[in-house]
């Protein structure tokens, strides 16, 4: 065994030292391969995009290929008109700079004269600025002894060195080399987007087989989708990009700001950069504002410019349009556009994002490729039950009391206890049963939980319409579908039976454990709600040698998240029935699957109950007097099917 469990651990030790080797070399040959990746992220992008376009002519009855090929030249020719723009806008900006000299000097000169600058300060600065015109001075010849003639006054030899003027061959190479390398990327992006849009179908099928081809149907879908979100992910966000850099242009343009169009044009592709794109584009034309206006009236409404458009955009525009985030969490946002900055340089910074968001849409629908959605993905990387039993163990119920309330602002208490806490509870109970968990913190769980259930006693239970949520995903993170129900009552004195009129008349005795006491005090807190007044026993409470009284019980209640042992909850009711003859038993069976509803016939209890809402129903229907024919025989049904 010992063994056995030695070569466990060396395998789990290599197979994480052969995952680390893996990734260092696939990053070196991203970064080594440069050259040839960003071409083919490039075309894998655009390619989004371009792709639904290509569709609208295959349904016109357009052939493929001269879709794909008018498509390509029309995004090309836009990309090169754009970078024409840029090019003249640039030209005309380093020509008009020296005008600004004199005004940048007086602005200088004015806020230096404003501030309190310290003179030790200023005095620091002339000793470095002198320090530098040092440092940048050229060497003074050494003048070397000419050769003395008797009678004549030695004079330096002047002597001039001058290149041969270029030939044109090499005049054509000077001017080529700057726009070889941006020419053969574009050759190459252009190359690598036709073949994929001609091959596309060819290419999905290559992928689903690289990602597994056990489950066709489920593999394909996901992929199908997860192309459809990304080309509409990235034809909204040029849209909206390309419409903000038109706003901040023709803004730009009314203020006076030179070169306005180089601006705008700036601002609409800084903004793929997330968080600070919007930023890094308001610099420069600031900074020119501050150069061509003597006064400060042109920087001012530069500022009041991007301070109003850039929040419309991403925070009213953006989340009607696509959701309030990329689906990136934003510390991979930041580790994103690091990564892919170091390795690809100011390309990579654009491209961060995009390629992020492709990786995390493979992860949530490509089985191997999940862990990429648990490292980027915005979605909780553990689950509401998850978390809830996570803390529980930590012993810090805060967090959980943060959740918590989150999720009560749409749903009821009764809600979050079955969907959440009992779930989480039931993950608890999984770990005692495999003997993972001992007794010490098995007791911590219960103690910490029943504190968190005395932090929500003040929350409401009514199953009222709420406010709806505005995140999708988060909603689904639980995986209940609960149905509408109408509203369960709360029950006046006046309003219980003779036997339910007692002080506590609802007993809740925990089945195995104390897990099952935490059970069975949110069970004592729903019915407390409702008006029906209940207490919490643990396991001893049907000891023989504990006493416990049995006037004023009108209900017992056995709690179980462990419905494993048939044996034991036949036990538990049997010594129930002796100790409270006039009692009606209910067996809590939380969460059980379907089958756990036929044991209520042979374990010969009075009602089962599968959730905490279905045990609030059943005792509310004993509390005003209602038999238990009808509403008894019909809860074992509801609660199989809400399970």
């Amino acid at each position: 065994m010992f063994a056995i469990a030695r070569s466990d651990s060396d395998g789990r030790v290599v197979n994480g030292v052969a995952s680390v080797v893996l990734a260092a070399v696939l990053i070196g040959t991203i970064y080594v391969g440069r050259e040839v990746f960003v071409p083919i992220a490039l075309a894998i992008l655009l390619s989004f995009v371009l792709a639904p376009l290509v569709r609208i002519l295959e349904r016109w009855h357009i052939p493929r290929p001269i879709s794909v090929v008018g498509v390509v030249l029309l995004a090309f020719a836009s990309i090169f008109l754009i970078g024409g723009m840029i090019a003249a806008q640039v030209a005309q900006l380093a020509g008009d700079l020296p005008r600004y000299e004199l005004t940048m000097r007086e602005k200088i000169r004015s806020l230096r004269g404003a501030t309190a600058t310290s003179g030790t300060l200023e005095r620091a600065a002339d000793v470095l600025q002198d320090l530098g015109k040092e440092l940048d001075r050229p060497k003074d010849m050494i003048p070397r002894s000419p050769i003395s003639v008797p009678g004549q006054e030695a004079k330096p030899i002047p002597v001039e060195v001058r290149q041969p003027p270029p030939s044109a061959l090499e005049s054509i190479a000077a001017l080529i080399a700057p726009l070889l390398h941006p020419l053969t990327t574009t050759g190459l992006v252009a190359i690598f987007v036709v073949f994929i849009l001609l091959q596309r179908e060819e290419l999905r099928n290559r992928l689903i087989k690289l990602a597994g081809s056990h489950d066709l149907q489920k593999t394909t879908a996901a992929l199908d989708d997860a192309a459809g979100r990304l080309s509409r992910l990235f034809l909204t966000q040029l849209a909206l990009n390309s419409a903000f850099g038109l706003v901040i242009g023709t803004g730009l343009w009314l203020i006076g700001v030179p070169s306005a169009a180089l601006w705008g044009i700036l601002a609409a592709i800084l903004r793929f950069v997330p968080y600070i794109g919007a930023l890094i584009s308001a610099v420069f034309p600031l900074v020119l504002a501050a150069a061509v206006d003597p006064g400060w009236t042109t920087l001012l409404w530069t500022a009041v410019l991007f301070l109003a458009v850039e929040p419309i955009v991403g925070h009213v525009i953006e989340p009607m349009l696509y959701g309030h985030s990329t689906g990136l969490s934003p510390i991979a946002v930041v580790l994103s556009a690091t990564f892919w900055t170091s390795l690809w340089g100011p390309i990579g910074l654009v491209l961060a994002t995009p390629l992020t968001v492709c990786l995390v849409v493979l992860g949530r629908h490509v089985e191997r490729l999940q862990f990429l959605d648990v490292m980027f993905g915005d979605r909780p990387a553990l689950s509401p039950p998850e978390i809830f039993y996570q803390r529980m163990l930590a012993g810090d119920p805060t967090e959980a009391l943060e959740k918590a309330e989150e999720f009560l602002k749409e749903r009821p208490l009764s809600t979050y206890y079955d969907d959440v806490a009992l779930k989480g509870l039931k993950l608890a109970a999984a770990d005692v049963a495999r003997g993972s968990l001992d007794a010490a913190r098995t007791e911590k769980i219960n103690a910490v939980t029943k504190e968190l259930v005395d932090d929500l006693d003040d929350q409401d239970d009514s199953t009222e319409p709420r406010a709806k949520t505005q995140d999708a995903e988060a909603a689904a993170a639980v995986d209940t579908v609960v149905e509408e129900s109408p509203d369960l009552p709360v029950l006046k004195q006046e309003e219980l039976a003779l036997e339910w009129q007692a002080d506590k008349p609802v007993l809740c005795i925990a089945g195995r454990g104390p897990l099952d006491e935490a059970a069975g005090a949110m069970l004592a807190q729903l019915l407390e709600k409702r008006g029906i007044g209940a207490r919490i026993e643990g396991t001893v409470a049907l000891s023989m040698s504990n006493v416990v009284p049995a006037d004023g019980v009108a209900m017992v209640c056995l709690s179980y998240l462990d419905t494993t042992s048939s044996a034991h909850m036949r036990y538990m009711i049997r010594r129930a029935r002796r100790k409270w003859p006039d009692a009606r038993i209910l067996l809590g069976c939380w969460l059980a699957d379907g089958n756990a509803a036929s044991l209520v016939a042979t374990l010969k209890a009075d009602a089962m109950a599968l959730t905490l809402r279905d045990a609030v129903k059943s005792c509310l229907a004993a509390a005003q007097g209602e038999g238990a024919t009808a509403e008894q025989e019909r809860l074992p049904v509801v609660a199989a099917s809400a399970a």
